[in-house]
């Protein structure tokens, strides 16, 4: 039994939800929750950028059990794309088969505004960095093909449906950080296809594909991405609109969940 299965004492979540900056509120939506600091959990992050906590949540939501990592560790704090690696391989050992990753993202187009939710249809990894380098074997040959899952994502719009949230989609661009992006890198972001641009998510989507669990990935947009409109992001900015929407995120993962 790993550190996490033996800390959940018989809980038994089969979808655990990684949420972004400042989207905590969803941790404390969490019926009857058993409360886990990361540092109890080997291998588990450390989170050093304010706005995530360094905690797990184990408890109902939706009248679903469910795992909720309230915060994530960046590739741009250590410069190790599969710092996720060990947190997301010890959920798959406690029996986790979803994996619902969760951001603060910046829009590439005026017509997705801040507050706004988009589910993730697939990504660009613009950061020249791959979670799976340095590993050996063929089954780090993972297709990304659906990558999101498509009956996730048909969960997902019925949810949004359900609940009156608008729900945009699109394509999410990776970007390493930890600087913003400039005006130029935008405007190319935008000629590629992508539609929000954001620092996370997509090493984690490698990762989880990897060891095979289902994924899904909502962006929550928290800012217009650098030139548009004359934007010039901050952290602030960030973590300022991302808790604005976080209570859309939860009534929208919440119904996801309850549905399911």
């Amino acid at each position: 039994m790993n550190a996490l299965a033996a800390k959940l004492g018989g809980r038994a979540p089969r979808t655990a939800v990684i949420l972004g900056s400042s989207l905590g509120d969803l941790a404390q939506a969490v019926e009857d929750a058993l409360v886990i600091p990361y540092t109890e959990l080997p291998g588990f992050p450390a989170p050093g950028v304010s706005g995530h906590a360094g905690k797990l949540f184990a408890g109902r939501l939706g009248g679903r059990e469910v795992a909720v990592l309230a915060g994530r560790a960046h590739p741009y704090e250590s410069g190790n794309a599969a710092v996720m690696r060990p947190a997301i391989g010890m959920l798959k050992e406690a029996g986790i088969e979803t994996l619902i990753l969760t951001n603060a993202a910046g829009s590439l187009s005026p017509r997705m505004r801040p507050g706004s939710i988009m589910l993730i249809a697939d990504h660009i990894n613009c950061s020249g960095m791959n979670p799976l380098i340095g590993q050996h074997g063929d089954e780090n040959f993972v297709p990304m093909t659906d990558a999101y899952d498509p009956a996730l994502r048909q969960r997902f719009h019925a949810a949004a449906k359900a609940e009156g949230i608008l729900l945009h989609e699109g394509v999410y661009c990776w970007y390493s950080g930890p600087s913003f992006e400039t005006p130029a890198e935008i405007r190319m972001f935008q000629i590629i296809g992508g539609s929000a641009v954001g620092m996370s998510t997509a090493p984690e989507t490698i990762l989880a594909r990897r060891i095979g669990l289902k994924v899904a990935g909502l962006s929550v947009i928290t800012n217009l991405a650098a030139g548009i409109e004359g934007a010039s992001p901050s952290h602030g900015e960030t973590k300022r609109e991302g808790a604005r929407a976080a209570e859309k995120l939860k009534q929208l993962v919440t119904r996801f969940l309850k549905d399911g």
